[in-house]
């Protein structure tokens, strides 16, 4: 996924009110910009910390700016949780995610319940939904998800679970927009329910797949499949 505008770079000044973040530009104008991310953020906030952000030309938009990334540790971590779905869709349309490759039709945004699936693919042989959720904190090696309890994602597991019932394929995709970690598991303290409805998902055959992404102030691009423990 490349970015379609020059990113801009400044350092985070602070976040608050989940959505807002103040940023100190390269030529010390400070602004407000959107935060995508209505998590914790735990493990991706550091204040002074180099922050890249798009420029936004939308008159209905109070803020000007969409907050992509921070620099943690040396690296850089994205934290729009809108990119990891269109670096899915991409992928899975491309065949370039190990055991997502070969569906001839891939869409976003698909209903099955009530709930609404970030992709659905199919070939002549099945049908799968695929929800994708953005994953940045990090505690050692470990990627873990989420930051925060997160009651939509229990729901989109139960879904995932009846989706499997009903014959077709489910699966769960994790991005990972951080490359300091080398395992993915459930944030087990932080969302007890999320991390147990996860194990019944896979003993349904819910399918997990994590990935893991390189982020760049040029693109985001996914690298490597990572295990995962549950």
């Amino acid at each position: 996924m490349k970015f379609q505008k020059k990113l801009i770079h400044g350092t985070l000044i602070k976040r608050y009110k989940r959505f807002l973040a103040d940023i100190k530009l390269d030529d010390g104008t400070e602004v407000v910009a959107h935060c995508t991310n209505s998590g914790s953020m735990k493990s991706c906030l550091e204040s002074g910390a180099e922050v890249y952000l798009t420029p936004v030309n939308d008159p209905k938009r109070e803020t000007k700016f969409t907050w992509e990334m921070i620099k943690i540790n040396g690296d850089w971590v994205g934290i729009n949780t809108g990119n990891p779905n269109k670096l899915a869709f991409e992928a899975i349309s491309a065949g370039t995610i190990p055991g997502l490759e070969r569906y001839t039709f891939v869409k976003r945004e698909v209903k099955f319940g009530d709930s609404r699936f970030d992709v659905f693919a199919e070939n002549e042989l099945e049908k799968c939904f695929i929800e994708v959720k953005n994953v940045s904190m990090k505690e050692g090696k470990y990627a873990l998800f989420p930051d925060a309890v997160t009651i939509r994602g229990q729901k989109h597991l139960k879904t995932l679970m009846e989706v499997k019932l009903n014959g077709m394929r489910a699966v769960m995709l994790f991005i990972i927009q951080r490359s300091d970690v080398e395992i993915f598991a459930p944030a087990t303290e932080i969302d007890p329910q999320y991390s147990k409805l996860l194990k019944e998902a896979v003993k349904a055959g819910v399918e997990v797949i994590a990935m893991q992404a390189k982020v760049t102030p040029q693109n985001i691009e996914l690298v490597k499949k990572l295990p995962f423990e549950i």
